[in-house]
């Protein structure tokens, strides 16, 4: 056996399977691309899974790969056991329909064995197999593992719902009695050991599980494939002979600094491992991309955190200190995973500021315990999970509280509602991580269709193959749905195009809602302006990316798009909100590059070459080894396979109308570019725009009715003048939309909220001042509305109403007085009345005018919505 770092691991590992025709697959990002079924890259397959279910064509039938991943279903037993992790790394091969499973456990037992490789002792190595497989069984004996150490098991099936599916083979290695005295019945049972150490698993999936039935009954895949995952810190512990993983070299650069901090000997100790393996996973999380939050995986690295902390303190530290420890984690992964490096800034501000954060919890928890114990007595199994769930108090600072202070907490209920918990998480795993099953027809179909469309909007071409969900065309102008740009509309002999996509194979699959035969001539046309109209929304959502980093720094990395002739999206993660000065900044860049009139040049080359020039990919994604490469002006520089406009100017205008948050530190900003932009925005906002015209239509008739008033009355003062002049400057103040910019966007909701404040303003002006001159309203009115002893106005505040009444029937003293108001919808009636008749008489107008209310002798109120008979309250008056 040979005694190797981790980085030497790496390097055999990824050198072997080269040296045996694989491409090597640098390792996606933790955050899952384009697969809403995972929180995290939890396997060395995931982001492999579109090539094994056969939606998407795989850049080589023979790929490795060493994956970062990250698992949080059993975070307790980090620390606990020799070999749990967070996170942790997965070296595997795979074959997509090339090898199968002869030659995977051939290049299994070689590269563990050789010399040349890892040079581990054969017969320290013990292997699993499904019972029926006994295929896999005759091959490890025929390469020389004794019977003795293989071991049968019906647990060796790997198998998450339907889809691909089959039996699979693990590899133990035996590091000796020193570790158990049992021998290979630990194994055969499962039982937590020491002793055997399972490094490798090859999955030999070759069938199509089917809900309902047996295995035995499931079908072959038209492709069989190979998925193997070993995990790095189970190697690095074999060939390190350490005790754990976290004594070799993949922890212990960590391990030491965290001693010089606390100034404890590190023994083991439970929570030298926790942080180790805490702050590994912050790292290269957050240089993902990934942010702290209170939900998803923001929730679980926020978790993480404060476990580490909580630990620190157990060791002694009451501090900030996390950070002090990224330094480390770039020694042990940096070579590997660059990116932790680039991104370092990144990392330790967040890291930082949640540290602080949570410092100020551990206050909040301490006064709300505080709190609970003077109250209560007791720690409930209630309280202690909203103390841990909702403020991030560990369930082990509890119990130090209790403690001190002599209560019982019920830390076994609070393990119950955990249980609880991580069941429904648990279920909900299981329910969405199987693959999709195989389309044996789509992935059979390998004659060529050539994508023609970056040139020609038009082509006379042969239908060459027909299937249930469309056609394909041995040439094509068609866009299919990728790369966050949506399929070109378009006819196929003037029947309507209702989406393309991409198959496997890579042809195009144009869905028409007609009937075409193989062999046909077809003229397929595009439609043009809907093309360019994306063009214009590619290319704009180009340059946002790339201001995007120059503003908020070279962490933002896109996490999902959509390009289309409507409008364009873009979904970027940052540790804060943009700023709206950050967002104007961005959107003033495009315009300029808009201005500026550059070229747009677009070359095919070389992946390496094109990442030498500077050409940005997008993190996790996979390329090819010839990429297209879209530049403009050597500001921005993509890989994209999407159509573009070819100058700047072609796209026009431009517009950011919104920036909201949608999760998880992730911002999505929606933008308009093109001739019409300005149209596309009003539409998009149109209720916002509609509610404005209301408002200023309330306004006009508001300020038209006070400024009458004022004008009317002798009295009124200067203050009134006053209030009017200075409403008006802020109405000429607002910004209404004409420029299109973001700060359009932000002064449609100010404007509105500030109408809103205005309007009110005003009523509550003109309110004041009705009650002001009250007596002057009342004389108006006597004067002009006042028939017997029946006063008819219209469209009055009712808060006016009762003011008036008593106004106007104390001036013209008469036994009774009924005050009508009449607006659109409704007549409101009140009567005064000196001879406690007030209720009786409100009663017979209800009757006669099917209406309701009520009220006392000497004063009442009622209404209708029938306005034809508001007559007969003047005639009931009358009769009086």
């Amino acid at each position: 056996m040979k005694h190797m770092t981790s980085k030497e691991i790496r390097h055999t590992w990824l050198r072997f399977f080269e040296e045996h025709g694989h491409k090597i697959e640098e390792s996606s990002s933790l955050i899952p691309r384009g697969d809403k079924t995972l929180l995290w890259i939890n396997a060395g397959v995931a982001p492999l899974k579109k090539y094994f279910d056969g939606s998407e064509l795989p850049p080589s039938k023979r790929l490795a790969n060493i994956q970062k991943c990250i698992r949080t279903n059993d975070i307790e037993n980090v620390g606990l056991t020799a070999r749990h992790h967070t996170f942790f790394e997965m070296m595997g091969n795979f074959s997509i329909g090339d090898y199968f499973k002869d030659e995977a456990i051939e290049m299994g037992l070689e590269i563990l064995t050789s010399p040349k490789y890892y040079n581990l002792d054969i017969n320290k190595l013990y292997m699993t197999y499904y019972p029926t497989d006994t295929h896999a069984k005759d091959k490890w004996l025929s390469l020389g593992i004794k019977e003795d150490h293989l071991i049968a098991s019906f647990d060796n099936y790997w198998e998450i719902g339907e889809g691909p599916s089959g039996p699979c083979t693990e590899i133990f290695y035996d590091r000796g009695e020193s570790y158990d005295k049992r021998g290979t019945e630990l194994i055969r049972d499962d039982i937590e050991n020491e002793r055997y150490i399972e490094i490798w698993n090859i999955v030999f999936s070759q069938y199509n599980a089917k809900a309902g039935l047996d295995r035995s009954e499931y079908k072959e895949l038209p492709n069989k494939n190979i998925d193997t995952g070993a995990g790095l810190e189970r190697f690095a512990c074999v060939l390190q002979e350490t005790e754990t993983n976290f004594e070799t070299d993949l922890f212990m650069p960590i391990i030491k600094k965290l001693e010089s901090i606390s100034k404890i000997p590190y023994q083991g100790q439970m929570s030298y491992k926790v942080i180790s393996d805490h702050i590994k996973t912050l790292v290269m999380a957050i240089s993902d991309g990934a942010v702290l939050s209170n939900e998803g995986r923001g929730y679980v690295l926020r978790r993480l955190l404060r476990r580490a902390l909580k630990h620190g303190r157990i060791l002694g530290i009451n501090r900030a200190f996390l950070k002090e420890l990224t330094p480390q984690v770039e020694e042990i992964m940096g070579e590997f995973y660059p990116n932790i490096i680039e991104n370092r800034y990144f990392v330790n501000k967040v890291i930082e500021s949640e540290e602080k954060k949570f410092l100020e919890t551990l206050e909040t928890g301490e006064a709300l315990i505080e709190k609970i114990v003077k109250e209560k007595g007791s720690i409930s199994k209630d309280d202690s999970f909203t103390l841990f769930d909702t403020y991030g108090f560990p369930i082990e600072l509890q119990e130090e509280y209790a403690l001190d202070h002599g209560i019982k907490i019920d830390k076994e209920g609070f393990f119950e509602r955990l249980e609880e918990q991580k069941e429904k998480s648990r279920a909900a795993r299981k329910e969405t991580q199987s693959m999709h099953v195989q389309d044996e027809a789509f992935l059979l179909f390998k004659e060529p269709s050539l994508f023609v469309g970056y040139d020609q909007m038009s082509i006379t071409t042969e239908v060459i193959k027909v299937f249930d969900d469309g056609i394909v065309l041995k040439e094509t102008p068609f866009y299919a749905t990728m790369g966050g740009q949506v399929a070109d509309k378009g006819k196929i002999n003037g029947y309507d195009v209702l989406d393309v996509i991409k198959m496997p194979n890579g042809q195009h699959l144009h869905k028409v809602d007609a009937h075409f035969d193989e062999g046909e001539m077809v003229l397929a046309v595009v439609d043009e302006p809907n093309r360019f109209k994306i063009m214009q929304n590619h290319t704009a959502t180009h340059l946002v990316h790339r201001a995007l980093k120059d503003t908020l720094g070279d962490h933002v990395n896109q996490q999902g798009s959509l390009v289309s002739s409507e409008l364009l999206r873009f979904d970027f993660n940052h540790y804060e909100s943009p700023s709206t000065d950050n967002i104007l900044k961005i959107e003033k860049i495009v315009k300029d590059y808009i201005r500026k009139d550059v070229s747009i040049n677009i070359d095919e080359m070389s992946y390496k070459e094109a990442i030498n020039k500077g050409a940005m990919a997008l993190f996790g994604e996979k390329y090819g080894d010839v990429v297209r490469v879209v530049n403009i002006d050597d500001y921005s520089i993509e890989l994209c396979g999407g159509t573009h406009v070819k100058k700047t100017k072609e796209i026009d205008k431009f517009l950011i109308s919104s920036v909201a948050s949608i999760g998880s530190g992730i911002y999505r900003i929606e933008a308009f570019s093109g001739k019409n932009f300005l149209d596309d925005f009003m539409h998009r906002n149109a209720s916002q725009l509609s509610e404005q015209k209301v408002l200023f239509e309330k306004y006009n008739s508001l300020i038209k009715d006070f400024e009458n008033r004022i004008h009317n009355t002798s009295s009124s003062t200067k203050e009134e003048e006053a209030f009017i002049k200075e409403t008006k400057q802020k109405i000429n103040g607002l910004t209404i939309i004409q420029q299109g910019s973001y700060s359009d966007t932000i002064n449609l909701r100010e404007t509105n909220q500030e109408l809103k404040r205005i309007n009110k303003e005003i009523e509550k002006q003109i309110n004041q001042f009705k009650h002001r001159f009250l007596g002057d309203m009342a004389d108006e009115y006597i004067k002009n509305n006042l028939s017997g002893n029946v006063l008819t106005i219209y469209n009055e505040e009712m808060s006016m109403l009762r003011a008036l009444l008593f106004q106007v029937y104390d001036k013209i003293k008469v036994e009774r007085l009924c005050l009508i108001n009449i607006t659109d919808e409704r007549v409101t009636y009140l009567v005064r009345s000196s001879l406690n008749d007030a209720h009786a008489i409100i009663k017979q107008l209800n009757e006669r005018l099917n209406g309701s209310g009520g009220g006392r002798g000497d004063f009442a109120q009622g209404g209708s919505a029938e306005l034809d008979k508001i007559h007969l309250i003047k005639e009931e008056m009358e009769k009086l």
